[in-house]
């Protein structure tokens, strides 16, 4: 193995393959930090200049890609609440209070350095324990997979603790959007209203942009005011001043669980960073401080999506299953040179694993440097006027709309999203619960209902599963929990006063 390792590195360290790194390092960061890009997108774009490249080579830039892309959705996540990349949603929840209140350069620095923890803890544990790794997401079925979506919703309960009946029902109408389309199972056509652009579903990031960026402009724009963050938005790097140490086991938990769900083959980095950003909720002694600029709360979502690339990869290199989609387009892309991801490859080519290791440990040191020098140029626009940045802002949010199916339909459900968004706030209600029902919507649907058909309409069977019991009860605990907590403290504080008396 140490041979093996010494191996990978040599092959990355040519100065060609560094340079493709880089290369894919900057242009990764940029990508991701674009309003409606992913790092799907940002992959299957790249591919396009790997196609002269020789395997490994290619290889290593389609990873730094892919890395960095997760990575720099975190920054305008932060800054101006727009995610760059779905998996950032989570990071804007902490991450734009951050910014507003002064602190953007904390917010990124936090974001930045937790995004590479999580990277080389993930790499490590590819590197490590691929084989038993890929040997376990095995026993992953529909039925599980449910469950750990499921798990993911858990986070409704916590995300506005003061208003939780409007929080569960923002994730109600989430869940209902999802729904609305083909079946997935049957493919009848479902809550269209006779609209044919609705038969192919809601798009979930036209939607997330509008609530997310187009909202947070209307609301500027009421206020007529400008952002001011500039004054305080350079990227500390330093660890005494992020105070990554107190976040320690944040970190650790954070990037366990990033590593185990992109695994899971279909999960992915949006998976990772909600569960891991919703369990980090309720765990903590603090809970009402999340979602008002709580920098633990960014190191959950930035830990856990990155570490979700390094699992993504475990069962692409051992079993030839692709983690999520952007593990899929390496694949391909391999495929086209004659490369064929799977055990024979771990036997035969063992340099591939060697090298994938190597190119993340790489990329995961560069894109920190990088992602700093393109922090600081996203940070002093926020000193630019509101009237000019919020058009500008608009414009972004209209072409990331547009960018993902190439149809003006998107651009409009982006408006109406913003629209609508508007009038949550001011009702009340939860924009990022509504987000959360849509992102995971439909994965929960569709797993519960491949579940029960491969049981055979046997609903105690798929639930009395192992894994999935487990994970089942996990998530009742976390959604009764902060329900029954205020009744569990009064009564507390009723005992002590009788016990005073």
């Amino acid at each position: 193995m140490f041979a093996g390792l010494i191996e990978g590195f040599a092959v990355i360290f040519d100065p060609m393959t560094l340079l493709y790194i880089a290369l894919g390092t900057i242009g990764g960061v940029i990508v991701g930090a674009m309003p409606g890009m992913s790092a799907s997108m940002a992959v299957i774009l790249a591919m396009t200049f790997s196609y002269a490249l020789a395997p490994i080579p290619a290889l290593a830039f389609l990873v730094a890609v892919y890395c960095a892309a997760i990575t720099g959705g975190g920054i305008t996540a932060i800054l101006f609440s727009i995610p760059g990349t779905p998996s950032s949603a989570t990071t804007t929840f902490d991450g734009y209070p951050m910014a507003m209140r002064g602190e953007g350069g904390k917010a990124l620095g936090v974001s930045l350095v937790t995004s590479a923890i999580g990277g080389m803890f993930a790499a490590l544990c590819m590197f490590l324990l691929t084989p038993q790794l890929a040997s376990a997401a095995l026993e992953f079925g529909p039925s599980e997979l449910f469950a750990v979506s499921f798990l993911g919703l858990s986070i409704l309960t916590c995300l506005d603790s003061g208003n939780v009946l409007k929080t569960i029902i923002s994730g109600l109408m989430g869940l209902w959007l999802a729904c609305i389309g083909l079946d997935p199972i049957l493919g009848h056509v479902r809550f269209t209203f006779g609209i044919t652009k609705l038969v192919a579903g809601v798009e979930m990031i036209p939607v997330m942009i509008g609530l997310f960026a187009a909202t947070e402009v209307l609301k500027q724009l009421q206020k007529r005011s400008k952002i001011d963050v500039g004054k305080n938005a350079s990227v500390s790097t330093k660890l005494t001043g992020l105070g990554l140490w107190g976040m320690k086991w944040t970190i650790l938990r954070s990037a366990a669980i990033g590593t185990i769900v992109g695994i899971l083959p279909g999960a992915g980095a949006t998976i990772a960073s909600f569960l891991s950003y919703a369990i980090e909720v309720k765990t903590s002694k603090h809970p009402e401080n999340y979602g008002k600029g709580e920098p633990r709360g960014i190191a959950a979502s930035e830990t856990a999506n990155n570490a979700a690339t390094g699992g993504a990869m475990v069962p692409l290199l051992a079993l030839g299953i692709p983690g999520g989609n952007a593990a899929a387009v390496m694949a391909t892309a391999l495929a086209m040179k004659g490369v064929t991801m799977g055990p024979l490859l771990l036997t035969t080519e063992p340099v591939y694993m060697y090298a994938t290791f190597a190119s993340m440990v790489f990329t995961n040191i560069t894109m920190v440097l990088v992602s700093i020098a393109i922090a600081k140029v996203f940070a002093k626009v926020l000193a630019v006027p509101y009237h000019y940045l919020g058009t500008t802002i608009i414009i972004l949010a209209a072409l990331g709309s547009y960018s993902g199916t190439k149809s003006t339909g998107d651009v409009i459900l982006m408006a109406i999203a913003g629209i609508l968004g508007l009038g949550f706030n001011k009702l009340g209600f939860n924009a990022a619960a509504l987000v959360l029902g849509l992102v995971l919507g439909q994965m929960c649907e569709k797993n519960i209902r491949n579940a029960i058909t491969l049981a055979k309409g046997d609903v105690v069977a798929v639930f009395t599963k192992p894994i999935t019991l487990v994970l089942m009860i996990a998530c009742i605990v976390m959604l009764v929990y902060p329900l029954v907590k205020p009744i569990i403290m009064k009564k507390m504080g009723k005992d002590k006063a009788s016990a005073g008396v």
